[in-house]
C-alpha cells in the first residue's frame, strides 16, 4: 500500500538539478505520462510570493482561456438580455 503524506499535491517524479544556464530536465517519466514531446511550449508560473513554481502546457493554458472566454461570453448575452430591475439582489 502506497502512503502520501496528506496534503501532498500529486506525484514525485524525482528530482533534478539547475544548471549553471537555468536550464533543468523534466524526468522521462514524467514527458512520457505528461505526454511533453520536443518542442512542447511550457509556460511556468509562480505566486507572487512563495516558492513553488507550476508548469503547464501552452495548449492547456489556451484551453483554459478559451473556454472562460466562451463562458464570459455567454454570462455577457444573459445580462444584456435580462430586462432592468430583474435579477437584482435587494
Amino acid at each position: 500500500m502506497k502512503h502520501e503524506p496528506s496534503g501532498f499535491p500529486g506525484k514525485l517524479y524525482g528530482s533534478t538539478t539547475v544548471s549553471e544556464r537555468g536550464q533543468i530536465v523534466i524526468p522521462a517519466q514524467a514527458r512520457r505520462e505528461m505526454g511533453l514531446e520536443p518542442g512542447t511550449k511550457l509556460l511556468i508560473f509562480g505566486p507572487a510570493r512563495g516558492r513553488v513554481l507550476t508548469l503547464m502546457t501552452a495548449e492547456t493554458v489556451s484551453g483554459f482561456v478559451r473556454h472562460a472566454m466562451e463562458r464570459l461570453a455567454e454570462f455577457e448575452r444573459l445580462i444584456e438580455a435580462t430586462p432592468v430591475g430583474q435579477g437584482d439582489i435587494e
